[in-house]
């Protein structure tokens, strides 16, 4: 199983006429979602109410084929992020306040399952204590032959310390085996050089692997070895972002996956013909969910189909 750990919340996506629709999401759920509907077996730790979002959002991940079994049940309130949408760009206002998610505590948490292939962690739940705080331990404590992967989609302006977060995000990135940044993380994360000096500047904290997204311009694989591949992005009609980078994040573990890849001492074995199939995979997966509403990622039949 690959194991999914951060928020499960509701987004709330404008609809033609402006209202607010509410639709699950959350990154860390989304990658959870476009693992299980591409055919890996998954599994999200996240906070889970009993209120009606929370049984909508674990309806939604039952359908994917995600297991929630180890995921904090609780009656606090759902986390809701109100959705703004600018020519299909997405910013977001979140609702955060002690939530199922951003509540919980280092013992709530279980541990990690023997068996699991690879664990995932990212998004809004690493910016603030004490969920913040529970997911990093949980991180540093998974043995090193037990691959980590980490897209921290960083947002300053949520972190309620923006020195506390930075540091967290230092100390998760000193045990993962695979990071994932935009071009706006890793220029908030290291301010100077340009992406080339900032990538092998990253690499330096820890991770064995960057992958590195700009957006339409594409992403690149880098390895601490010195190997990079540069792929480009798939050109589609975007609906909207949202959700596109988290489905990008369930490409790479897939192919990987796929290719016997899934494990820190693999890594630093892949060549430059693998790394082009793991981008381009995610970069296909990707471009499925901009083509439509909201955090919508494609079922393996589909990809089969030719869609």
């Amino acid at each position: 199983m690959i194991l999914c750990a951060g928020e499960a919340l509701i987004d709330m996506i404008p609809n033609d006429d402006g209202a607010y629709v509410p639709h699950v999401g959350g990154a860390v759920l989304n990658t959870a979602v476009a693992l299980g509907r591409l055919g890996a077996p998954s599994g999200l730790v996240t906070g889970l109410s009993s209120d009606p979002f929370g049984q909508m959002i674990a309806d939604h991940l039952h359908a994917s084929h995600v297991d929630t079994s180890h995921s904090v049940r609780s009656g606090r309130n759902t986390t809701l992020a109100f959705v703004h949408l600018d020519q299909g760009n997405a910013t977001y206002t979140f609702y955060d306040e002690e939530t199922a998610t951003s509540a919980i505590q280092p013992a709530d948490l279980p541990a990690v399952p023997m068996g699991t292939e690879a664990v995932f962690f990212g998004g809004i739940s690493l910016c603030n204590p004490p969920v913040a705080d529970s997911l990093i331990n949980m991180a540093i404590g998974i043995p090193a032959s037990t691959l980590v992967m980490a897209d921290p989609n960083i947002r300053p302006g949520f972190a309620r310390d923006q020195t506390a977060y930075r540091d967290r995000l230092t100390r998760l990135l000193g045990r993962v085996d695979i990071a994932k940044l935009s071009d706006d993380d890793i220029s908030w994360l290291i301010p100077d050089g340009d992406l080339t000096a900032k990538a092998h500047a990253l690499l330096d904290m820890g991770p064995k692997m960057l992958l590195l997204t700009e957006g339409g311009d594409g992403a690149t694989a880098y390895l601490r070895g010195g190997t990079s591949v540069r792929v480009a992005a798939q050109k589609v009609s975007v609906v909207d972002t949202v959700g596109a980078g988290d489905t990008f994040n369930a490409g790479c573990l897939i192919a990987l996956r796929q290719a016997g890849a899934l494990t820190p001492a693999a890594l630093l074995n892949l060549d430059a013909a693998a790394l082009t199939d793991m981008l381009a995979y995610a970069a296909r997966v990707a471009s499925v969910t901009v083509s439509r509403a909201g955090a919508n990622p494609p079922w393996a039949h589909e990809l089969e189909n030719g869609t």
